[in-house]
């Protein structure tokens, strides 16, 4: 069947980009490198991310998933920044979910221990979604958090991202069924 409208990012946008550098203010923004298994595995140790992403990653599967970013690069599928301080990582942020038709991707996002405090996570997110807007073309960016993650909804609040519901028990953790927070962003806001 065929859609009577134009998809609002062309297919092929992103693909025909090399994956950029963001700059993020005092962080940045860079494609992961095999050199960041360690920060991921990290990562996917500690007990406050593996609450809020449920999983856990060894080192051969952080390769892995390092490895399969720029494939879903280029099939337009996801995009995966390590968050980095001077040349150390210190989080990640992605979009996912991606949805060129209407305009529209997800993200996800986390931010080492030793890191937190700082407002590096709204950062890189203010950052990442000025270039989704301007660069990819996308309209929204949605966000989506446990209600019982209050980092989140601050590092939402802060990034701009307007607060709009509550999808009741909409996604399972290791200790049941959570009710998310939707918080999204349009090209439009201030």
């Amino acid at each position: 069947m065929s859609s009577l409208i134009e998809p609002s990012v062309p297919p092929g946008r992103m693909a025909s980009l090399t994956q950029p550098e963001i700059d993020a203010g005092d962080v940045r923004l860079r494609p992961w490198r095999q050199s960041d298994r360690a920060a991921v595995v990290t990562g996917y140790a500690d007990p406050a991310i593996q609450r809020w992403h449920c999983r856990s990653m060894t080192d051969d599967e952080a390769r892995d998933w390092i490895d399969a970013w720029p494939d879903r690069w280029q099939q337009e599928t996801g995009a995966g920044w390590a968050v980095v301080d001077t040349a150390e990582v210190v989080g990640q942020i992605s979009l996912r979910r991606l949805d060129f038709a209407h305009g529209l991707a997800e993200v996800s996002y986390w931010v080492l221990p030793a890191a937190r405090g700082r407002r590096v996570a709204p950062r890189a997110l203010t950052a990442l979604t000025a270039w989704s807007f301007a660069t990819l073309g996308l309209h929204r960016v949605e966000l989506y958090h446990s209600t019982a993650n209050a980092a989140s909804c601050r590092v939402a609040h802060h990034a701009g991202f307007a607060a709009e519901g509550t999808k009741r028990r909409e996604q399972r953790h290791l200790d049941g069924w959570h009710d998310m927070h939707v918080h999204a962003r349009l090209d439009t806001d201030k």
